[in-house]
């Protein structure tokens, strides 16, 4: 499996980490973005630089960087996730403003059909931030909101952590144990 990982300047970076490395553990070929905005994010909340999260994914490009594959439909792969994913990245990608490689690979991701999920972690949202991820949710994007359960009886903030991680793998269809599933008690 193949998967283009954007990370944008929202808070919640440590769903970005989890997520890299629980694809690492699975092989996934990953090709990472980070924002500009969210390398102050990465060294606010992980206490990490950017180059040591880029270490977690196969190959890395500069957010500027349109002459990248991932900026071409040519380029395969089974889909991206952009994680945690700010309103300003949702409202391009919603109204086609391509105006960085994080943009224009969710714009090809869009055109290509191929599987889009967006992991907002914004709170409380306005009518203008529902609206744009409506309009994307018609258009097929998997909304995933960094809203863990509780079901499943989470003891620490790695188990919250695990609970949004596995719901993007169930989307994108790679099998994992990072929570237990709900079943009748």
């Amino acid at each position: 499996m193949r998967l283009i990982v954007a990370v944008t300047g929202a808070s919640g970076v440590i769903y970005s980490k989890r997520l890299l490395e629980v694809l690492q553990e699975k092989n996934v070929e990953v090709h990472l973005i980070i924002s500009s905005a969210s390398e102050k994010l990465i060294d606010h909340e992980l206490e990490i630089t950017k180059e040591e999260l880029e270490k977690m994914a196969n190959n890395t490009y500069a957010e500027d960087d349109f002459f990248s594959p991932l900026a071409s439909g040519s380029f395969l792969v089974d889909g991206m996730i952009v994680i945690p994913c700010s309103t300003k990245t949702i409202a391009g990608i919603a109204h086609g403003y391509s105006e960085n490689l994080i943009l224009r690979a969710a714009d090809v991701t869009l055109k290509e059909s191929r599987k889009l999920i967006l992991v907002p972690r914004e709170t409380p949202l306005n009518v203008i931030h529902l609206r744009n991820q409506l309009e994307l949710a018609m258009q097929g994007v998997v909304i995933l909101p960094a809203m863990p359960a509780f079901y499943h009886k989470p003891k620490t903030i790695d188990d919250l952590i695990d609970f949004i991680i596995g719901k993007i793998l169930d989307s994108v269809g790679i099998s994992h144990n990072l929570f237990e599933r709900w079943s009748k008690p």
